[in-house]
């Protein structure tokens, strides 16, 4: 029985005021479902084409009997469930209606979705659950969730109209709107990982994965080590999006372009605008490039990894700011890698084994303008056999000045810029960014 105070929650925890369901007082019974013994999970099928051989991925704990999958949804986000349950605000038994929540554009299947290969770190099915196995649900009592979400939008970047005023982008009522908004397919996707095709991918056994993302996160997830019959891990990161201009039905069609641009976050720059690095810049030039495919008869993607500064997180990356304008000489492109390396004992943790699975998802089998330079997602997405026609770098007109470090020691490290950038070891030494006293670092 619960007690209903009224209908809009407080922000205040523990509030009664703000409470529509009564917390419980004690926690009287907690289920460990520590050994396999102990469930009868449902069935998976891993890169089965057929949706209901695959089954569904079940991952909430209303009847953990028949869980299949160790973690939880909505990654990081899942810890705010247990806080709206403690406030009182949620009630622990409630399972979402999805009514009129299905996809708003029609994305797939392909056959890459029955590659148990190409695809292993979200569910290809995941937009359809709702559908696929409604029945199966209702007649088990079955709380399966989505983890993909597609739906429609206008985006509106001021860039992109000062684009329209110079006349490099022309707005058709169907593309891009007469007031200069991008029409766009847009989908979030949810991390939901395949641990033996994890494990392949980065060539160690599935035992070994299991046993350091157990030891990395702390003993997190004992059923890593505990549950080697559930082979799904929901992992507490954040996921992607894809923004689509055009088509979407274009995406696997061979004779029609497309242009692509794989994003990792970067809120400080895409969101704020800062001049250290040229994220928000190339990101808007990719779009502005999707755009004029889309309009040209093709079709352009931006898929947006949530993986702020290359997965070590933001607070790492502000620390490698600060070490790089303190260093002697002042920021230096020589450097540039050595101060990340300095400070997180690695330079990169973004490892693109795993970003080509969305691509795949989409259908692409081609990729006639992939706009960046960075020669790791090249190399992934290519050894997954989709071809890369051409490379688009980011215009040097784009790039602020106080990014010219970057992009100079990306440029000396491998990343492609064609005809546009040379970089020789003695450019790179006189590459040098504004010191820290220029912002008040001391």
């Amino acid at each position: 029985m619960v007690e209903k105070t009224r209908t809009r929650s407080g922000s205040m925890a523990g509030s009664s005021t703000g409470s529509k369901y009564k917390r419980p007082k004690k926690v009287t019974y907690v289920s460990l479902t520590s050994h396999p013994n102990q469930s009868n999970p449902l069935p998976v099928n891993w890169g089965s084409g057929d949706p209901a051989t695959r089954g569904p991925i079940c991952c909430t704990n209303t009847k953990d009997d028949v869980r299949n999958a160790i973690g939880a949804h909505g990654g990081s986000y899942c810890v705010y469930r247990a806080l709206a349950i403690a406030s009182g605000a949620l009630d622990p038994e409630y399972v979402p209606n999805f009514k009129n929540t299905h996809p708003a554009a029609k994305i797939g299947p392909h056959p890459q979705w029955a590659d148990p290969k190409r695809i292993v770190t979200f569910d290809p099915f995941g937009a359809l659950v709702s559908e696929l196995y409604a029945e199966q649900a209702k007649e088990q009592g079955l709380d399966v969730r989505p983890t993909i979400a597609i739906t429609k939008a206008h985006v509106d970047l001021p860039e992109i109209k000062e684009a329209i005023r110079l006349g490099r982008l022309k707005p058709d009522g169907e593309v891009l709107t007469k007031e200069g908004a991008i029409n766009v397919t847009k989908a979030a996707v949810e991390p939901v990982w395949y641990l033996p095709g994890i494990a392949e991918r980065f060539g160690v056994t599935e035992p070994e994965l299991r046993e350091l993302l157990f030891r990395e996160t702390n003993g997190m997830y004992p059923e890593l080590l505990t549950r080697t019959d559930l082979k799904i891990f929901m992992p507490p990161i954040g996921g992607l999006t894809v923004y689509i201009i055009g088509n979407p039905d274009y995406l696997s069609m061979d004779d029609k372009e497309k242009a692509v641009r794989v994003h990792d976050e970067c809120n400080g720059s895409d969101v704020f605008g800062s001049d250290i690095c040229t994220c928000r810049p190339y990101l808007i030039h990719g779009m502005e490039v999707a755009v004029k495919t889309a309009q040209n008869g093709g079709v352009g993607v931006i898929v947006y990894f949530r993986k702020e500064g290359r997965a070590l997180g933001e607070v790492t990356k502000y620390l490698v700011y600060n070490a790089r304008k303190r260093q002697e000489g002042g920021d230096s492109a020589a450097e540039y890698f050595n101060c990340t390396q300095t400070v997180a004992g690695v330079q990169d943790s973004r490892f693109q084994a795993l970003m080509p699975d969305c691509l795949h998802w989409l259908g692409i089998k081609k990729i006639d303008k992939f706009v960046s330079m960075s020669n790791m997602k090249y190399d992934a997405i290519a050894e997954t056999g989709i071809e890369i026609v051409e490379r688009i770098p980011i215009p040097p007109e784009l790039v602020p000045a106080d990014a010219q470090v970057e992009i100079d020691a990306k440029v000396f490290a491998g990343y492609e810029g064609g005809t546009v950038y040379n970089v020789d070891e003695d450019k790179l030494k006189k590459t040098i960014g504004r010191s820290g006293t220029a912002f008040g670092v001391k």
